[in-house]
């Protein structure tokens, strides 16, 4: 089995103009990953099953990346008025400011890959396999990878579950842990705990705490109307 690194060249030879690149991991396990287009994903997915002996998806998982804000400092030019020995002058001057931007956040889905007719004692490494949303609010939709990895159909399924995933090409996307009417997804990063439903009479005095200012709040609502 050969290298993400070379995986990433010999797709990029066998499919002219595939978008994939090598997601580089710099933790001491040295695990990089290959990330894929959306638009690409099938036609490497069906390569690295068919050509590169990747016949099994052993696991997917979800990821959400919020937005994120990063800042660093720019020197400009500027033209400002200044006295230089009585007479007041335009004169120009270096200044140093701090540009804030903001990059836009993203779900990610994640495949891990096996070979289980090579098996993957090195150097058979397994591989991992990534795909990016758009954004995480209204452009979630990624190609599902059933119709090559028909293991990946569950693990789909709680991804769109609980990171609101749409995969496209999916014969059967519906809720896998929470119940159809459930309208969030808990393991998204800013996902906020209702406290809306009933809880158990138990110890735990937070949680009895929260359900009882819910219940003050819903009785006064109704004593309003």
């Amino acid at each position: 089995m050969k290298s993400a690194e070379e995986l990433v060249e010999e797709l990029k030879s066998a499919l002219p103009g595939v978008d994939v690149a090598l997601v580089v991991n710099p933790s001491p396990s040295a695990q990089h990953s290959l990330r894929v287009a959306a638009e690409d994903a099938l036609r490497v997915a069906a390569y690295l099953r068919d050509q590169a002996g990747y016949d099994y998806c052993s696991n997917a998982t979800g990821v959400d990346w919020l937005d994120k804000e990063t800042s660093e400092k720019v020197k400009t030019t500027r033209t400002v008025s200044k006295q230089v020995d009585g007479v007041e002058q335009m004169v120009e001057e270096v200044v140093e400011e701090t540009v804030k931007r903001v990059e836009p956040g993203f779900l990610e889905a994640v495949y891990h890959l096996y070979s289980m007719k090579r098996g993957h004692s090195d150097p058979h490494p397994p591989l991992v396999l990534r795909m990016r949303t758009e954004n995480r609010a209204d452009r979630v939709e990624l190609p599902s990878l059933t119709p090559v990895w028909r293991s990946a159909e569950f693990q789909e399924r709680e991804i769109f579950d609980l990171y609101g995933i749409v995969f496209k090409g999916h014969r059967d996307l519906r809720r896998l842990l929470m119940w159809e009417e459930f309208e969030d997804h808990p393991m998204r990063r800013d996902y906020v705990d209702p406290d809306d439903y009933e809880y158990e009479p138990t110890p735990h005095d937070e949680v009895l705490k929260r359900a009882e200012e819910h219940r003050a709040q819903m009785a006064a609502a109704e004593g309003a109307r």
